[in-house]
């Protein structure tokens, strides 16, 4: 297979998963999709109990897993205000100011689906005194209906506890940088699928076991808290921060050395940043300030484990998110150079 196929591979399995709406807890869709992608590959994935997707894709001896996420920011209905609009409480680490006249969708229990509009208690320049600030209890979701009261609303079937997803507008531009909501962690997981789909269309030789988990509550803190039990090593594929002193930008792989929850394994560390200068790509080694994930969850837990973390460079973290394909190919040579040549 190609670069180029297995680019276009990710590019459209990106697409794909940023057009299911996931918050963080409504991901029961997206973890569908996953599963049917991989058993039409041929796999066997399971679902966890909490929703997480497996799929061990081959190899035998010192168990590996690399993990993606595909819950994503959002929000619920917090309550039902007395003129007809919606008021939110944020699912993750959502930042309003990032979505203040943004569209979205709503979804109620019983499976009807509302477009509307996020914005703040008074987004007209030609009536406001003074800037509204976008923060939680100033934002409200205007919905595309007619309604005035809460009575309106509830006959619709809306009620607290609704989902709440800001729409993606995913982008892929002629010159290979990508725009879209939710690129964390959706980017990482299409790299994920596009490792699957290699190891069965060329059939790679992987010199490990290795498994495959996309997790649906990294977003709130807990989505690796369990892993097989043999696992011995474990990769966060998640977004590789750009911004003031990172030497990362968009068109890399980043492999980070210390996050908020302290420092990555030193010999990982060390094994993935040689192995990304033998192989040419274009890398960074950064430290994230204000970052947590996945394999955290899994240490926490208790697990004995070596831990790492990598991921395509991504701008604008938790706002209108920027990659490049160029970043998604480097983070797909490592992750293949790392389980298909011994290091």
């Amino acid at each position: 297979m190609s670069s180029e196929k297995i680019l276009n591979y990710i590019g459209k399995q990106l697409k794909s998963l940023t057009a299911i709406a996931s918050p963080t807890g409504f991901t029961k869709q997206a973890a569908q999709y996953l599963v049917k992608e991989l058993e039409t590959m041929g796999y066997e994935p399971c679902v966890s109990n909490k929703g997480n997707v497996s799929v061990t894709i081959g190899g035998e001896g010192n168990p590996l897993v690399l993990a993606a996420h595909v819950d994503t920011l959002g929000a619920m209905v917090r309550s039902i205000k007395d003129n007809g609009r919606l008021r939110p409480t944020t699912l993750g680490g959502h930042q309003w100011n990032t979505a203040d006249g943004e569209n979205c969708m709503v979804f109620t229990r019983d499976g009807r689906e509302y477009t509307g509009v996020v914005l703040n208690t008074e987004p007209s320049a030609h009536v406001a005194d003074e800037k509204v600030e976008a923060k939680e209890e100033n934002m409200e979701i205007l919905l595309d209906e007619n309604v005035d009261n809460k009575e309106d609303v509830k006959a619709l079937g809306i009620q607290t506890g609704d989902i709440i997803a800001m729409d993606p507008k995913t982008v892929i531009t002629k010159s290979g940088y990508i725009k879209s909501r939710f690129l964390d962690d959706k980017l990482s997981a299409s790299i994920l699928l596009g490792i699957a789909h290699a190891v069965k269309e060329e059939g790679w030789k992987l010199n490990r076991k290795v498994t495959l988990l996309f997790t649906v509550y990294e977003e709130v803190g807990h989505g690796g808290s369990f892993v097989p039990e043999d696992t011995e090593e474990m990769i966060s594929v998640d977004m590789g921060c750009v911004g003031a002193d990172l030497g990362c930008t968009e068109r890399m792989v980043s492999i980070c050395a210390k996050d908020s929850g302290g420092p990555y394994n030193y010999d990982l560390v060390t094994e993935l940043s040689e192995l990304a200068r033998k192989l040419e790509l274009d890398y960074a080694i950064d430290v994230y300030p204000h970052y947590g994930s996945d394999v955290e969850a899994t240490l926490h837990s208790g697990y004995d484990i070596r831990h790492g973390l990598i991921g395509p460079g991504v701008y604008a973290s938790h706002n209108y998110e920027r990659s490049h394909m160029d970043g998604v190919k480097n983070t797909f040579k490592l992750l293949k150079g790392y389980i298909t040549t011994a290091v």
